[in-house]
């Protein structure tokens, strides 16, 4: 007896159109309630003080001087001839070199060494940070006492021997560099604690495949480790130029822009002297203008450079 067998029909799978995330009224409701007050403070915080600034730049601007007059671009022409801001240019540019390489170097390096599993290791990782968590004008006073000619670094080095050791602070030649010493100091923390987080984002694998293949420590680093912390070293060098440039803090407590005449005085030390010293806000303005710009224009170089070697690994 033959069996007839009916063939079922197929069914028809439907591909339905994915929905749309939402209609542009509700989008714009949704950026409304979320994106607007940020918008809105960064607006007001960020762009408006900025556009005062750019305008007070092109007059003579000064509050016990009046009347206000549009000068142009007067303010920066004298500002690109005048030697004090040339000068404070120079002191920054060393500064934020300084500031740049020795937090990077030292922080790699205590993180190597901090990259441990115990408790003893997680208590130090809190001690290197602490100083990057206080205030500037605290760790510039602290670090007053201490390098003062009768601080406690001087006596300690009389007591080693040396009869007359530096003034940090007041020997023209060294104190910018004990300045850039005491910025790196503060900020170690945060390379240390950036540096620790790349590490901890190197697989196991890579470092134990490379030791079955008779990489040592130093090939292993250079090889495996060094490259897959590329991010981190631009988060870092980034910050820590910002932080350099911009410094002010330690200058007024520490130095008062001295010892001598310009002698560690920054752009920002010089902007504020200029602006509520002098009472010249105009040209304070200019002075502050072309600090953005060079900020600006230096991180993003730096950030393109190091993002760039990111991609080539």
């Amino acid at each position: 007896m033959a069996v007839r067998t009916q063939a079922t029909p197929a069914r028809t799978t439907r591909r339905h159109a994915s929905r749309p995330q939402g209609t542009v009224a509700e989008k714009i409701r949704t950026f409304a309630f979320f994106g607007a007050p940020g918008l809105f403070v960064y607006a007001c915080f960020v762009l408006a003080p900025i556009l005062i600034s750019l305008g007070y730049s092109l007059t003579n601007h000064n509050p016990f001087n009046p009347p206000t007059r549009f000068v142009g671009l007067r303010n920066y022409l004298v500002l690109f001839t005048d030697a004090e801001f040339l000068t404070s240019l120079r002191v920054t540019t060393i500064l934020t070199v300084i500031v740049v390489i020795v937090p990077n170097v030292a922080g790699l390096g205590i993180a190597l060494l901090l990259d441990r599993r115990s408790w003893f290791y997680n208590a130090m990782r809190t001690v290197f940070f602490t100083p990057m968590v206080l205030s500037s004008v605290v760790v510039s006073i602290v670090w007053t006492r201490m390098l003062d000619d009768q601080g406690l670094v001087n006596q300690a080095l009389r007591a080693l021997g040396i009869a007359d050791p530096p003034g940090w602070l007041s020997d023209p030649r060294i104190a910018l560099y004990s300045i850039a010493v005491i910025l790196s100091w503060q900020l170690l923390g945060f390379c240390v604690v950036v540096y620790l987080a790349g590490l901890q984002g190197v697989p196991r694998e890579l470092t134990e495949a490379a030791a079955m293949d008779g990489a040592g420590p130093v090939r292993r680093f250079r090889s495996v480790t060094w490259p897959l912390l590329a991010p981190a070293l631009t988060i870092n060098t980034v910050v820590l130029l910002i932080s350099a440039f911009k410094t002010f803090d330690h200058v007024q407590v520490i130095t008062h822009g001295g010892p001598g005449t310009g002698t560690t005085a920054t752009i920002a030390y010089n902007i504020l002297q200029t602006g509520l010293v002098a009472n010249r806000q105009g040209y304070a303005s200019a002075m502050a203008i072309v600090m953005l710009v060079i900020i600006a224009a230096a991180s993003a170089v730096t950030l393109k450079i190091l993002s760039r070697r990111e991609i080539s690994l």
